[in-house]
């Protein structure tokens, strides 16, 4: 009888990684994940001062510019047309839930954050997995590796100075190492990269309602964020991020459950504290 491969390493080279990475895409936007989440766990229509109340340390003219875009992205919708009108999450945001906690057990499980939120978890993983071409890479190596550098760049289709650019933004991200340490070391999966297969089913099955709608309304070009991890230095934003984190007494990963019952509320207190950290 022929040996089965493991679901999650069968699923990986199985996903269309295109509409993989165009979902991402959607949902990569900092501070996306946070007014998500928000909502759903407050559970009700809200206005921009009401979302960016639950989130003290982000300026609420950054948090109606966010869900402008969430709103033309398809992910949250307004109560009524009016300019100003509450907005709720749509359909397509509420079954977010899914892929936030695909992504919450794959970084809980792989990577060594320490102590962040929920949200943060969640945007950190997005981070890492949304540029373009890094889930063909992934599945390249995760089908045919350990593989030289020119293999993947040909087995990819892409030029040699994107593909080193990519490799090493991969490794820097946990998700591809080397063999060994001289120079031209085939590359391999780490065990964080291996075990993907879930992740990207979760964003390919949340991805159909996307994709019917990507000729109409095509998603924003999202600009690569600088997020907390261990490899990678921390722009000023996520300094701040951080730091507020660290005040806020429901700094610790479960701020946001994805669970339905509802959350507690961030406190006065934590909001009073995180106020001068506000902004961009």
């Amino acid at each position: 009888m022929p040996t089965l491969k493991h679901p999650s390493a069968r699923s990986i080279g199985s996903v269309d990684g295109q509409r993989v990475e165009d979902a991402l895409a959607l949902i990569a936007p900092k501070w996306t994940t946070w007014s998500v989440q928000t909502l759903a766990q407050q559970g009700r229509p809200m206005r921009v001062r009401d979302v960016a109340a639950g989130l003290p340390f982000i300026s609420e003219q950054f948090v109606g510019k966010r869900l402008a875009q969430m709103h033309a992205d398809g992910l949250v919708t307004r109560t009524d047309g009016s300019h100003g009108a509450p907005y709720q999450l749509s359909a397509l945001g509420e079954s977010l839930s899914r892929v936030h906690r695909a992504l919450s057990d794959w970084s809980q499980a792989h990577l060594s954050l320490g102590k962040v939120a929920g949200a943060e978890r969640v945007e950190d993983a997005v981070r890492r997995l949304h540029l373009r071409h890094s889930t063909a890479v992934v599945q390249l190596l995760d089908e045919s590796g350990p593989m030289r550098f020119v293999d993947i760049a040909e087995g990819a289709g892409l030029d040699n100075g994107f593909t080193r650019y990519r490799l090493n933004r991969l490794q820097a991200d946990g998700l591809v190492t080397r063999t060994g340490p001289r120079h031209g070391a085939p590359y391999v999966l780490t065990d964080a990269g291996r075990a993907l297969g879930p992740v990207y089913s979760a964003v390919e099955h949340w991805s159909n309602p996307v994709a019917a709608r990507s000729n109409a309304a095509p998603p924003a070009p999202v600009r690569a964020a600088t997020r907390m991890h261990a490899s990678v230095t921390l722009g000023s934003d996520s300094l701040r991020t951080a730091a507020a984190l660290r005040r806020s007494a429901a700094a610790p990963s479960d701020l946001f459950s994805h669970a339905p019952q509802p959350q507690p509320r961030v406190p006065a207190a934590v909001t009073a504290q995180s106020a001068p950290g506000r902004g961009r």
